[in-house]
């Protein structure tokens, strides 16, 4: 079994991943708040099942490769995650409904999410580097 295989770092990785398009996704909300009729949007946290994998299906936002050194997803995984379409939001006369403020704080709070995940996944590879006696 490859150290890619267990489940635990898999969900650390998805949950990076998440993290990653999440940032993508509100970054546009916060580029679009002058747009007309511009709605934000929001992605749905994944959920994880008693092995780590993912328990939902993600099918509606997909990753894209802008540039040849982008590290391609594995062959197999999935490449998208929900949105969120329950998000509230209040419409200004011009139709936009994003808060500039609401969305800073979930990027705050998104960018925090982020570290911590990355941080356990690199704990988790030094942990097994050491029982290995590598680390």
């Amino acid at each position: 079994m490859s150290i890619n295989d267990l489940p635990v770092l898999q969900a650390l990785r998805t949950k990076m991943e998440w993290h990653q398009e999440r940032q993508r996704v509100l970054s546009e909300n916060v580029a679009n708040s002058d747009t007309p009729n511009f709605k934000p949007r929001d992605l749905v946290e994944p959920k994880f099942d008693s092995t780590g994998a993912p328990a939902n299906s993600f099918a509606q936002l997909s990753l894209t490769m802008t540039s040849a050194a982008h590290i391609a997803p594995p062959s197999g995984q999935s490449t998208s995650f929900d949105q969120n379409r329950r998000a509230g939001f209040q419409t200004r006369p011009a139709g936009n409904a994003v808060s500039l403020e609401d969305e800073m704080l979930k990027v705050s709070a998104n960018q925090m999410d982020f570290a911590a995940v990355t941080s356990l996944y690199g704990k988790s590879l030094h942990l097994l580097k050491t029982a290995i006696g590598k680390g």
